[in-house]
């Protein structure tokens, strides 16, 4: 059985935001973020 993805809208409060493609690393992917970004709390959200 297939099923249908249906998209969904967030709101999102925070400080800065960067927009980035996933790049492969193995079997996973990778985003690289800012350094100053070191230590702070992130939320990832899938845009396509």
């Amino acid at each position: 059985m297939v099923r249908a993805r249906k998209e969904a809208k967030f709101e999102v409060f925070g400080q800065e935001m960067v927009e980035k493609v996933v790049a492969k690393s193995g079997s996973s992917g990778r985003v690289y973020l800012p350094p100053d970004w070191i230590g702070k709390r992130v939320k990832v959200i899938r845009v396509d």
